[in-house]
């Protein structure tokens, strides 16, 4: 589905990724893990385009988007559910989501998909963004991207922030993302437990480098505490 190959990028003069080639496989969940700063988040961004410059292929479905700017890579079917959400505070839950459907390919609207698995959302649609707690926040976030109709979404640090009674329910949302709508999901994660429970593979990053990738079931605990532990 989305395969990155020999992938650079940086910020200024800085190198921020390494040579990484890493594939996503339609249909499944990528965990991407490591310590603080080691490129986890720089690799989705540079998915999208959003780095201030980058080599290598990056390809969704065959197609090589490296050189396409970042709203056609949106409209090519990636979507992007950013650290710390993003949301805009003043528009209503609404508008915020309906934002999201710049990239789709038909009218903007709610996806079919959202009333069921946000409820809180739907019944406060007129309400601002910014009044709500962090945990219904993530829920905003990840439905904005869902109006996007992607085929792959990124995900960086779900949890992350979120109240402890509000975790395992954004746990089992990202879960049921992929097994009920098939959606490929890139999903930045700390949480090692989480990652072993929801996706498929992963890619150990460290130094903006790949030190280990592979099926989940092949990542060790040996791996786990030599490229995470503090």
């Amino acid at each position: 589905m989305l395969t990155l190959t020999n992938l650079d990028s940086f910020y200024g003069r800085s190198q921020a990724l390494h040579d990484v080639s890493v594939t996503a496989r339609a249909g499944t969940i990528l965990a991407v893990l490591g310590r603080n700063g080691v490129g986890k988040t720089t690799l989705l961004r540079s998915i999208l385009g959003l780095t201030d410059r980058q080599s290598g292929a990056i390809r969704l479905e065959g197609e090589d988007l490296a050189a396409q700017p970042t709203y056609r890579r949106a409209k090519a079917g990636i979507a992007y559910v950013p650290q710390g959400r993003m949301i805009i505070p003043d528009f209503t839950i609404r508008e915020n989501i309906l934002m999201g459907g710049f990239a789709a390919k038909g009218p903007r609207a709610i996806p079919e998909i959202v009333p069921k698995i946000f409820p809180y959302l739907m019944d406060n649609l007129d309400r601002p963004g910014g009044v709500l707690s962090g945990g219904q926040q993530q829920q905003l976030a990840i439905a904005r991207a869902l109006a996007a109709e992607p085929k792959v979404l990124l995900m960086d640090e779900p949890t992350e922030g979120i109240q402890p009674n509000i975790v395992e329910q954004i746990e089992d949302i990202i879960i049921r993302l992929n097994t009920e709508l098939g959606l490929t999901i890139i999903l930045v994660e700390q949480n090692v437990g989480f990652a072993r429970r929801a996706a498929h593979d992963f890619a150990m990053l460290e130094n903006g480098r790949v030190v280990a990738d592979g099926a989940i079931a092949s990542l060790t605990e040996e791996t786990v505490t030599r490229h995470m532990a503090i």
